[in-house]
């Protein structure tokens, strides 16, 4: 799967990449036909700790996914828009697999 990552006002290092790319690969074992992931990288300039925002859009034939979370790191907030990505995905799957 193609995985495009946007860092939005600063520039994102290597092992971030690599790390988002692993982990979005992860999602065509729950649904195979994935065409292209875009990830968004934003920081919020607040006061609070958890600024870093992460943005995911999958598309799919016939639909389009996207999850948006807020945490203290990317790390963590590209971990949580993956579990999100992976229910969304799977429940599209059983939704695909009750009308055949």
């Amino acid at each position: 799967m193609k995985v495009n990552v946007h860092a939005v006002n600063f520039n994102v290092d290597r092992k971030l990449v690599d790390f988002i790319q692993e982990r979005f690969d992860k999602l065509e074992k729950y649904y195979d036909k994935v065409v292209v992931a875009d990830v968004y990288l934003k920081v919020e300039s607040t006061s609070e700790k958890e600024n870093k925002i992460v943005e995911a859009k999958i598309h799919v034939p016939g639909d389009d996914f996207i999850v948006k979370k807020q945490c203290k790191s990317f790390e963590e907030a590209v971990d949580l828009s993956g579990e999100a990505m992976e229910r969304l995905l799977l429940k599209r799957k059983e939704k695909i697999r009750t009308h055949i």
